[in-house]
């Protein structure tokens, strides 16, 4: 049998295993225990998308839209905008906006009707 090329064991030195493991071993105590990432802060588009989930969960209406998002000393106030009833055109629809009080993680706080409407009828804007 040829062989073709020096010969390479796969056996490492007496001891380099364990020192490395030694070594390993001695850098975690100094290090002390693993740390834990600090939690990412939720960014505004995600605290809106939970305000709304949330809302639309607890009231059981279908999520128009997010109407407003404003930064609150203790979380966030987000505007929802639901359609409390459907009519035949949609243009008729009844809609309801939801003022949704948030968290810094986007955890619901409390919420609240603001105005009920009709779609498409002229607002207070």
């Amino acid at each position: 049998m040829a062989t073709t090329g020096p010969r390479r064991s796969s056996a490492r030195a007496p001891g380099t295993a364990s020192e490395e493991n030694a070594s390993a071993a001695t850098r975690r105590k100094r290090d002390g225990a693993p740390r834990a990432a600090a939690p990412a802060r939720s960014t505004p588009t995600a605290v809106a998308a939970a305000a709304a989930r949330q809302l639309v969960e607890l009231t059981g209406r279908e999520l128009e839209g997010v109407a407003g998002l404003e930064r609150t000393e203790d979380g966030w106030e987000v505007l929802v905008e639901v359609v409390e009833v459907r009519r035949i055109p949609d243009t008729t629809d009844v809609l309801a906006l939801y003022e949704v009080t948030v968290d810094d993680d986007g955890a619901l706080e409390g919420y609240r009707r603001r105005r009920r409407y009709v779609r498409g009828t002229p607002g207070e804007d």
